[in-house]
């Protein structure tokens, strides 16, 4: 489905303000979906919503179709009495512009355990009928299971091989044995899912659209690679023979190793990729358009020996391209894609953007280089892409500004006309809301003006991403008539209608007369 031109703001839900401490998709995500209807948005782009693993990041996720738990909104659960007021009011913290992890895996789980004990029998049945309704329900709770019986190893490790190899009558016997643990991971993504529709639902009335990021790659300690190996390159034992990364680039010396199990393409192809018709069927209940993290590994994707030290040792290898992103758009042509075409792209990368079709993306931060670069606005020669002045992988603007090299700085201050890091931050929001681009994405941290301390993310750096959180009261009405202006002066969404002026009444005239 085509873009229209429009704008959008990036910002994960565990960024969102909440005083159970991290975001969550209850009142504060529609109160931010009000905000960005005021501010003449059309777009909201979130990270990935699975569970997560190592480093909290959503891009490790352990499932690529189950919900965050944490996202559940706990208010929620008060009213359907699952909660008391005193155990809500025991699960607040203090205002921060971060998120406590540990503080969260220490305290969560019992609560949401404690609410479980409360659902009706009317709660259960639904619940199993919404296992039963999708396979992959199945598979992940069942792994959950078995990943709290094992004391968190990962199910490469687990002492049964038949367990390992996910053979049938292994299987069946622990859904027998692990039945009550099983039925609380079921209600959990029942929970998450039943929240999320009527998330989703308020948002898409507001005319609002959510973008869903769908990393190209899912963990090797996941249920998706526990219990369909033979969909990736794994030896006998389970091990990946080869993993997954980038070489050298803009973001790491040694380029960035990330030991994802590479897919058997051969054997995806020949079952017609049914793995992936799955995927996005399911990201298609929770997104209304899904950006193909790393885009450019459909074509050809970094393979790195299993075991290097560094992505260094990687070789380039062909990938599925068109007979993928064929089925794909034909199984799903109501359903928007973009293309994260970053990176060090060849010809043939470019081609497989254009024969999809789908648009690709321009960095604002990665164009001052020269008049040549391509994500100059100057340059955007074909009005189907996204500009973005960052992504979730990038600083905030104004951090940006500090730390950027001084050419590129010199250079963007006279592309822009301004001079200091405000005036650059206002300049390059009007650049990327004024460009031919069909949409324009800003994260909110910029137009918040909020530096390096408000980052989302820094890839290769194992600790302290995935924290920032927007604080309660940030998103004010002046913040969103500034970002209604922009965008109304780009022509990115219809103009407010004037207020109508009420008719005086007869008593009113006769009173003036």
């Amino acid at each position: 489905m085509m873009i229209k031109r429009s704008a959008g703001i990036l910002l994960p839900i565990f960024s969102l303000p909440s005083p159970y401490g991290i975001g969550s998709i209850g009142k504060e995500a529609r109160a931010f979906a009000d905000f960005l209807k005021e501010a003449g948005q059309s777009w909201w782009q979130i990270l990935p919503l699975g569970p997560t693993g190592g480093g909290n990041s959503p891009y490790t996720s352990l499932s690529t179709f189950a919900g965050n738990p944490y996202f559940i909104d706990l208010d929620s659960l008060a009213e359907e009495g699952l909660l008391t007021p005193a155990e809500l009011d025991a699960a607040k913290v203090p205002d921060s512009d971060k998120v406590d992890y540990a503080e969260l895996f220490k305290t969560r789980p019992a609560l949401l355990r404690k609410a479980f004990s409360r659902i009706t029998p009317e709660t259960a049945r639904a619940a199993r009928e919404f296992r039963d309704q999708y396979p992959w329900v199945r598979d992940y709770t069942l792994y959950q299971a078995l990943k709290e019986r094992f004391d968190g190893k990962a199910w490469f490790d687990w002492p049964e091989k038949a367990l390992r190899q996910h053979e049938h009558q292994a299987i069946e016997k622990w859904h027998r044995d692990l039945e009550p643990e099983i039925a609380y991971y079921t209600w959990e993504q029942y929970c998450f899912f039943r929240q999320w529709e009527a998330f989703k639902a308020y948002v898409n009335k507001l005319e609002i659209k959510l973008i869903g990021d769908l990393p190209i790659y899912v963990s090797l300690d996941s249920s998706d690679v526990w219990a369909e190996r033979t969909q990736f390159q794994l030896d006998p034992e389970g091990h990946p023979t080869h993993v997954a990364g980038v070489p050298p680039d803009y973001f790491s010396k040694d380029g960035q190793l990330w030991g994802n199990p590479l897919y058997d393409w051969k054997t995806m192809k020949e079952d017609g990729f049914g793995w992936w018709i799955r995927r996005i069927e399911g990201a298609s209940r929770l997104f209304d358009a899904v950006r193909i993290d790393h885009f450019r590994g459909l074509e050809s994707y970094w393979a790195v020996p299993a075991g290097s030290k560094t992505a260094k040792t990687g070789k380039w290898l062909k990938g599925p391209g068109m007979d993928l992103l064929r089925v794909l758009i034909n199984w799903f042509p109501n359903l928007t894609y973009i293309a994260e075409d970053l990176g060090i792209l060849t010809d043939a990368v470019h081609e497989l953007r254009d024969a999809s079709g789908l648009p690709g993306m321009k960095v604002l931060q990665f164009a001052f280089s020269d008049p040549t670069n391509n994500y100059l606005p100057h340059n955007y020669t074909d009005p189907n892409c996204i500009c973005y002045t960052g992504t979730h992988d990038n600083d905030t603007l104004m951090g940006w500004c500090s730390s950027v090299k001084r050419a590129e700085k010199a250079y963007a201050e006279s592309y822009l006309g301004v001079k200091g890091a405000e005036s650059m931050r206002k300049a390059m929001l009007r650049a990327g809301q004024g460009s031919v681009a069909v949409l324009f994405v800003a994260q909110m941290q910029d137009y918040l003006a909020l530096g390096t301390e408000a980052r989302t993310n820094v890839p290769g750096v194992a600790d302290g991403n995935w924290r920032w959180r927007m604080l309660p009261d940030a998103a004010t009405k002046k913040t969103a008539e500034d970002i209604r202006a922009l965008t109304e002066t780009y022509g990115r969404c219809a103009p407010r209608k004037p207020e109508k002026k009420a008719k005086a009444t007869k008593a009113v005239k006769e009173a003036k007369a």
